[in-house]
C-alpha cells in the first residue's frame, strides 16, 4: 500500500456502516473470498460497491476491453480505460477506491475447463454475464462445489436478482433451460444461444442497480444480516414502473 494511504485504516472505511452490522459481522465480511465474472456494466457496479463495504477479497474475471460503447453505463469504463482491458482498469479501480481489497484478475474467457482454476476458493460467485452459456457453466460449478452464486440480469429497463444455493432450486430448473439435466456439449450449447437474440438493449441506471443489489445480497449472505432473496424467489423491477419492484415466486 503507498504510503499516503497508511494512515487510512480499514476501520476508518468501514464506519457508517458498523452500526448496522456488528465487529464480528463485518471481519467475516473482510475475511470472504467472491468471484465475479465479468467486469462491465452490471460487474463494474457490483465490484465497487463490494470494495466500499469491505470485502478483503475478489477474484474477477473478463476476456474484453473498454470501448466507446461502454460509457452510458459501465462504471469503471471512461475515456481513459478505452482500449485497456476491463480486469487491469477494474484491478486498478478498486486499488484507488479501498486499498484494503486484494483482487485477482483473469484476463480469459471463463470455460468449464478454467472455471475451478478461477474459482475453487470462493465463497461466493456472482453472476455479470450478459452470456447465457457462460453462466449455465458458473451455475453449476458454483452448484457442484456447494458455493453460493448470486444471479443478475438486465433488459431494457429491467432487471432481476435472485441466489441459488445447492439446497435451492437450480438456475436451469427455475428458468426452465433446454440445458437441464444435459452435457454442455456443442448440441446443447446451441439450443442456449437460440434463447439470446442479438445484443440487448440497456440504460445506464439499471445494470448499476442490479450490482448494487447482487453486492448487498452478498453482504446479507456473508454477514448473516437481513433477508436473502433465496430462489425460487426473485426480484423484479422496470424503471418505467417504479410499482414493478417487487419479490416474485417462480
Amino acid at each position: 500500500m503507498p504510503e499516503r494511504y497508511k494512515g487510512f485504516g480499514y476501520w476508518d472505511i468501514a464506519t457508517r456502516q458498523m452500526s448496522i452490522v456488528t465487529k464480528n459481522q463485518q471481519t467475516r465480511f473482510q475475511d470472504a473470498k467472491v468471484g465475479i465474472v465479468g467486469c462491465g456494466g452490471i460487474g463494474g457496479g457490483t465490484i465497487l460497491m463490494l470494495a466500499r463495504m469491505g470485502l478483503g477479497n475478489l477474484t474477477i474475471v473478463d476476456k474484453d476491453e473498454y470501448d466507446l460503447s461502454n460509457l452510458n453505463r459501465q462504471a469503471i469504463a471512461s475515456l481513459e480505460t478505452i482500449g485497456i482491458e476491463k480486469t487491469v482498469a477494474t484491478k486498478e479501480r478498486v486499488r484507488i477506491t479501498n486499498p484494503y481489497t486484494k483482487v485477482n484478475a483473469f484476463n480469459e474467457q471463463l470455460t468449464e475447463d478454467n472455471v475451478d482454476k478461477i474459482f475453487g476458493d470462493r465463497d461466493v460467485i456472482i453472476d455479470a454475464l450478459d452470456n447465457l452459456y457462460t453462466r449455465v457453466i458458473v451455475s453449476r460449478y458454483a452448484r457442484e462445489n456447494d458455493i453460493s452464486f448470486i444471479h443478475g440480469a438486465i433488459h431494457g429497463t429491467q432487471g432481476q436478482v435472485s441466489v441459488f444455493t445447492k439446497e435451492t432450486k437450480s438456475y436451469e430448473e427455475m428458468f426452465a433451460l433446454p440445458s437441464l439435466g444435459k452435457e454442455l456439449g456443442e448440441e446443447t450449447k446451441a439450443e442456449i444461444s437460440k434463447l439470446t437474440k442479438g445484443v440487448p438493449p440497456v440504460i445506464g441506471p439499471v445494470p448499476n442497480i442490479v450490482g448494487c443489489l447482487e453486492a448487498f445480497e452478498a453482504y446479507k449472505l456473508i454477514t448473516g444480516i437481513g433477508e436473502v432473496t433465496y430462489a425460487p424467489k426473485i426480484l423484479n423491477f422496470d424503471l418505467l414502473n417504479l410499482e414493478s419492484f417487487r419479490v416474485l415466486e417462480l
